[in-house]
């Protein structure tokens, strides 16, 4: 069992208590099982979690606007485990909706997993989008540091030319000055 799986299907083991209905969808190799445990009404969240996991995982793009709102939500357990599995899902309006989620700023204090993904994903989008976060993120007294530390290090791993201004930026907030001069490091000389 992947390692990822073995800590999502341990933390929702607890939230399932003594479930059958657990056990049947950590089993079952059945896709259109999967699918049809997704939509089915009534349907505990760690069921849906678990289902769009393991849908995503295996490339099903059934689990996509699952996933998508789990990486939105407010447990970061959910969204590590959906930022995963999006990761893997190979679906090309992933990282569109990434760039949405990282980019909502009525939503900042959940972008931290989306500007991970981004970075992940390489997409065209990414860098714009971690660009666009990162600007408004370098206020003074911003709380949201570890979202813009999180943009600092993945517009460092893009290497993106575009960053250069937002990352020189970015220099003179002591909590992400040394990030962003490792970031600047990477990018290629002008």
């Amino acid at each position: 069992m992947d390692e990822e799986l073995r800590s999502l299907t341990e933390r929702l083991r607890s939230e399932a208590g003594a479930s059958a209905t657990y056990d049947r969808l950590v089993a079952t190799e059945d896709l259109d099982e999967l699918a049809a445990a997704l939509t089915e009404p009534g349907q505990p969240l760690w069921a849906r979690e678990l289902v769009a996991f393991r849908l995503g995982v295996a490339g099903d793009r059934r689990a996509f606007e699952a996933l998508v709102l789990l990486l939105n939500h407010r447990e970061p357990e959910r969204c590590v485990s959906a930022a995963y599995a999006l990761a893997r899902l190979g679906d090309p309006r992933t990282a569109r909706a990434a760039a949405a989620l990282a980019t909502n700023e009525m939503r900042v204090a959940y972008a931290l997993h989306p500007v991970r993904l981004l970075a992940e994903l390489r997409a065209p989008e990414a860098a714009p989008a971690l660009i666009a976060t990162l600007e408004r993120r370098l206020h003074p007294h911003d709380p949201y540091r570890r979202v813009a530390l999180a943009c600092v290090e993945g517009l460092g791993a893009l290497g993106d030319i575009r960053a250069r201004p937002v990352l020189n930026e970015a220099l003179a907030h002591p909590a992400l000055a040394e990030a962003a001069v490792r970031a600047l490091a990477r990018l290629p000389k002008a």
